[in-house]
């Protein structure tokens, strides 16, 4: 069955449409979940938050196009309201799960999202909705609730404070803690 179907259904109030939206959707909302957190247990207790919160909502969605849109929109709410209560930074070593690259590959991922958690919290958004999930800015602005050109602003200052960071990581070698840019 194709997905605007299970959509359709799911809006309905067919609870295992819903679910079946869920299972072909579990990996990247799973992946989403755990870039804004950091840790295994806490991307999947964001992940069941969504999941109950999209179906007791689910009737409301308007358009069956913009499921995963809306969907991701409730996932990064339960992802922020998760770091709040948490209040605590990632944990690095934890991190490497993102990941399956060699060992320097990995340091670099490392510096890579600890600098992407860095970011203020429009220009984090963005740049993984964007860059991470592959999104068209089109829907990354649905899912913030700005304009697109507000999405390309967030993207490239995004990318300008990344690269400042980024090279507080590499400074000489060593372990470096970089200032707020």
């Amino acid at each position: 069955m194709n997905g605007r179907k299970l959509v359709k259904k799911a809006i309905k109030g067919n609870k295992e449409a819903f679910e079946e939206l869920l299972v072909i959707h579990s990996n990247q909302l799973y992946r989403t979940a755990f870039i804004y957190v950091g840790n295994r247990e806490d991307a999947l207790d964001i992940v069941q938050e969504t999941a109950y919160k999209g179906l007791l909502s689910v009737g409301q969605l308007k358009n069956e196009e913009f499921f995963l849109t809306w969907l991701t929109k409730i996932l990064i709410h339960c992802a922020f309201d998760v770091m709040k209560k948490k209040k605590k930074e990632k944990p690095l070593e934890k991190i490497n799960e993102l990941s399956s690259a060699k060992l320097e590959k990995r340091d670099e991922h490392l510096d890579l999202v600890n600098a992407i958690n860095l970011l203020k919290k429009p220009y984090r958004s963005a740049v993984i909705l964007f860059y991470f999930q592959d999104l068209p800015i089109r829907e990354v602005s649905k899912i913030m609730n700005v304009p697109e050109n507000t999405v390309k602003t967030y993207l490239h200052r995004g990318k300008n404070q990344l690269k400042k960071l980024l090279r507080g990581f590499a400074y000489n070698g060593e372990e470096t803690i970089p200032r707020r840019v």
